[in-house]
């Protein structure tokens, strides 16, 4: 069912249902450009068959956060950085691959060099040599460490997520 609406709550109308994203805009009618009219969107994906949740594509898996402090941490997200920075011998690199910008990368490795003993990661200014970084023997240190817990965590709670996903129920209908 379409809707129209008039000059005084175009705007409104606009942020209202982008910003729920159920609604895509269709149009402006020809003889008042102020008026628009929307309708609901379709569902890009099917609903995959929930006849047997036990059975997913994706087995569950386990994301693990390791909290030092307020804001000393180390999760997957600065794991895959430090590995990237490892494999492509550039924080610039490394962020591209993970469609993040230049200064989010940096951050988070200023962050990291800051809250252990030594810097994880060290670098070299660009210019005419160009730049890079490496990770030290701390930085490779904390990175197989931080894999290695949480393979040891995957491996001692398997039993535990296994009986969790056998507890996943179907979702009902189209919500």
């Amino acid at each position: 069912m379409a809707t129209t609406l008039t000059a005084a709550g175009y705007q409104a109308a606009i942020r209202f249902l982008r910003a729920r994203r159920s609604f895509q805009w269709h149009g402006i009618a020809a003889e008042n450009p102020r008026q628009c009219w929307f309708k609901p969107l379709e569902f890009a994906r099917p609903r995959e068959d929930a006849t047997d949740m036990a059975s997913r594509k994706h087995p569950p898996r386990l994301r693990i956060r390791i909290v030092f402090g307020d804001d000393e941490m180390i999760g997957p997200g600065k794991a895959d950085l430090l590995e990237r920075i490892e494999r492509c011998g550039s924080i610039a690199a490394a962020g591209r691959e993970m469609r993040m910008s230049y200064k989010r990368a940096w951050e988070l490795i200023g962050t990291l060099n800051a809250m252990f003993r030594g810097p994880l990661v060290e670098s070299t200014r660009g210019g005419p040599g160009g730049g890079g970084a490496v990770l030290t023997d701390l930085g490779r240190e904390v990175l197989l460490l931080y894999r290695a817990f949480e393979t040891d965590a995957a491996e001692g709670g398997a039993a535990r997520l296994a009986a969790l996903q056998s507890l996943l129920g179907d979702i009902p209908g189209e919500k």
